[in-house]
C-alpha cells in the first residue's frame, strides 16, 4: 500500500474526506444503514442468540467520515447494550469529523486509531466479535490481503458486514472515470482534478450513461467529496456476485446473507412459469448472479459473513419465546402500508417488487412492539378469535416475507 496510487488515494480522503458530513446534522438526523445496524447484527451474524448483557467488541475498518461507527455507537448506547465500536481509518480529515460527530451526540463508546487496516495483523487490536469494512475492498491492490488482515482480529463465533461496488449498477461511472484519467491525470493536485470534473459535468453530453443511472446520487448530492469518489477515484474496482463470493471463499468466509435477500432473487422478476421452472434446478449463488444480471441496478453488494468453518447460528421464528422487532419502520407502519390486495410495495433503488402477505399480516404486525414474544402475540390473536394453526402458518408467511426484505427479525435474548 505505498505505490503511487496509495498516494493518491490517501491525498483524496485528507482533501475531500468520504462521505460529505456535518457534525451540527447529528441533531437532526442519525445516518441508518446496512451493514451494522444493531439488529441486523444481532440476527444475521449471531442467529438472534448472543445475550445483549454480553459485550461487543467491535471494529469499523476504513470508518471515513463515521457513519457505521456512530450509528452502531448511538443504537447501542440508546440500548444500553455494553461494549465499544473502533474507528479505525487512515484520514485525519475524516477522524475530526467522525469526532465531532460523536461528540456532538456525547458518546463515549468510541476508540479512535488512525492506521491503516493492513496494519492490523501487528496492531495488538482486537479480537473483535464483530468487523465491518464497507468502500474499502475496492480500493486496496489486493482485495484478498484485506479481507486477510481483517480475519487476523476476528474473534472466535464472529462475524463482518462488508460492502463492495457492483458493476451493472454503475453503469456510467468507469466510462467516466476513463474520461477524467484523460482530463484530469490522476498525478494531479486534488483540488485542480475536482475543477475539471465539475466542468466536464456541467457540459455532459445527452447520451452519457451516467445521465440515466439512478442507482446512486453522490456526484449530484454528495458534495466535491461525492464527485471526487464517484468520478476521480484513482483505484475504483466493481464485483459481480461470483467475484465477490470467490473473494470471500478464498478468505475462508461464508456468507449468511445477501442484503437484502429478495433483491438476489430473481424469481420476482420472472413471472413466466417457464422461467420459474429453470430456477429450481439453480444453486443460491447462480440465482443471486441472475438476479443481479436481470436487476441490473445493483450499485454494490452488501453482505453478512462468518468463517466458513464456523457452524451457522439459524434463527427460529417458530420458538414461542423468540421475540420479533422491527428494523426501523415499525409493525403498524408495516401494517398500514399492506395494499388492499395483500402486497407490501417494495423500492429496491427504482426498482419496484410486491412482497405478497397473508390475510393475518396486519393483525400480527400491529402487535409487534419488540417485547411481545411469538406466544404472546398468539395469544392475543387467538382471544380474537384465529385458532393456533391458522395464526400459526399465517406467522411464518408473515415472518418469511419480512425478512427477506430485512423488515422484520428477531431479537437477541436480554442474558442475565
Amino acid at each position: 500500500m505505498t505505490d503511487a496510487t496509495d498516494r493518491q488515494l490517501a491525498s483524496q480522503y485528507e482533501a475531500y474526506p468520504y462521505p460529505r458530513r456535518d457534525p451540527r446534522d447529528e441533531a437532526k438526523r442519525l445516518v441508518v444503514g446496512s451493514p451494522s445496524h444493531v439488529r441486523e447484527i444481532d440476527y444475521w451474524v449471531f442467529g438472534a442468540q448472543r445475550p445483549t448483557t454480553q459485550p461487543l467488541n467491535a471494529l469499523v475498518a476504513g470508518g471515513g467520515s463515521g457513519d457505521a461507527t456512530i450509528m452502531l455507537a448511538q443504537q447501542m448506547a440508546t440500548l444500553n447494550r455494553p461494549g465499544r465500536v473502533t474507528w479505525l481509518d487512515r484520514s485525519s480529515a475524516a477522524l475530526a469529523i467522525a469526532k465531532g460527530r460523536a461528540a456532538a451526540r456525547g458518546l463515549t463508546n468510541i476508540d479512535w486509531q488512525q492506521q491503516s487496516l493492513l496494519d492490523l495483523p501487528e496492531s495488538g487490536l482486537g479480537p473483535f466479535d464483530y468487523i465491518d469494512c464497507c468502500g474499502v475492498l475496492h480500493h486496496l491492490p489486493d482485495p484478498g490481503q484485506g479481507l486477510r488482515a481483517l480475519m487476523s482480529v476476528l474473534a472466535p463465533g464472529g462475524g463482518m458486514g462488508l460492502m463492495v461496488y457492483a458493476p451493472h449498477g454503475r453503469t456510467g461511472v468507469y466510462m467516466m472515470q476513463d474520461a477524467m484519467r484523460q482530463l484530469a491525470p490522476p498525478e494531479s493536485p486534488p483540488q485542480q482534478r475536482l475543477d475539471v470534473a465539475r466542468r466536464v459535468m456541467r457540459h455532459l453530453p445527452e447520451t452519457q450513461w451516467l445521465r440515466f443511472n439512478r442507482s446512486f446520487d453522490d456526484h449530484i448530492n454528495g458534495g466535491d467529496a461525492g464527485l471526487y469518489d464517484l468520478l476521480l477515484n484513482p483505484r475504483d474496482r466493481a464485483f459481480s456476485v461470483p467475484e465477490f463470493a470467490d473473494l470471500l471463499s478464498a478468505a475462508g468466509l461464508r456468507v449468511v446473507c445477501w442484503v437484502e435477500p429478495l433483491r438476489y432473487d430473481p424469481a420476482p422478476l420472472l413471472p413466466d412459469p417457464k422461467l420459474r421452472a429453470r430456477l429450481d434446478q439453480m444453486t443460491v449463488l447462480e440465482r443471486a448472479a441472475l438476479a443481479e444480471s436481470l436487476a441490473g441496478n445493483m450499485a454494490v453488494h452488501i453482505v453478512y459473513c462468518i468463517r466458513a468453518d464456523a457452524p451457522e447460528h439459524r434463527p427460529d421464528p417458530d420458538n414461542p419465546a423468540a421475540v420479533p422487532v422491527c428494523r426501523e419502520i415499525s409493525g403498524a407502519d408495516l401494517a398500514r402500508g399492506i395494499r388492499p390486495d395483500g402486497t407490501l410495495s417494495v423500492v429496491f433503488d427504482a426498482l419496484r417488487v410486491p412482497v405478497a402477505l397473508p390475510p393475518l399480516a396486519p393483525a400480527i404486525l400491529t402487535l409487534i412492539d419488540g417485547q411481545r414474544s411469538v406466544a404472546d402475540i398468539a395469544a392475543v390473536v387467538a382471544q380474537r378469535g384465529t385458532s393456533a394453526d391458522a395464526f400459526a402458518k399465517a406467522w411464518r408467511q408473515t415472518f418469511a416475507a419480512l425478512e427477506r426484505i430485512n423488515r422484520l427479525l428477531l431479537a437477541a435474548p436480554p442474558g442475565t
